[in-house]
């Protein structure tokens, strides 16, 4: 994260086109998907987050998924790559992106989730059919897009 906060103090807050990573993590059953609570906007999410100078998009989930849940994750399998102006995010700071979203997915067998409070305040494993309606916007589309949601 601290490449982009050394970007922001250069151009503020106005938009910037950041690649990363959100991955579809499954239980042990591949059949319910792992959402996080975020702390900044208080909406569910998938596990992922932006990359750092020098990293694969692998290595960003990887070190995402330890880094938001404690937890390593095994037989990442790529699934879709997104971009585009559905992408725009404006965050509750003021802070706009427009991100390119390499998707993964990953089973997360049982653990003691270790969660980094700071982005974090909660885990919770949902049956496809039953998501929340509070999802990120960006997450939401990859969800649509992926057919675990319906389109908006």
């Amino acid at each position: 994260m601290d490449y982009i906060k050394q970007i922001r103090s250069l151009v503020g807050s106005r938009p910037l086109i950041l690649p990363g990573v959100a991955i579809l993590l499954f239980d042990e059953n591949d059949d319910k998907l792992l959402l996080q609570k975020r702390t900044d906007n208080k909406l569910w999410g998938l596990t992922g987050g932006y990359m750092e100078p020098g990293e694969s998009f692998e290595e960003t989930a990887h070190r995402e998924t330890f880094e938001e849940l404690g937890v390593s994750i095994k037989n990442l399998s790529f699934k879709s790559l997104l971009s585009g102006e559905r992408l725009y995010y404006q965050y509750p700071n003021g802070d706009e992106v427009y991100s390119v979203i390499a998707v993964y997915s990953a089973k997360c067998e049982k653990a003691d989730f270790k969660l980094d409070y700071e982005e974090v305040s909660e885990v919770k494993y949902f049956h496809p059919e039953e998501l929340p309606n509070e999802i990120n916007p960006n997450h939401r589309i990859v969800l649509e897009e992926l057919s675990y949601l319906k389109k908006l």
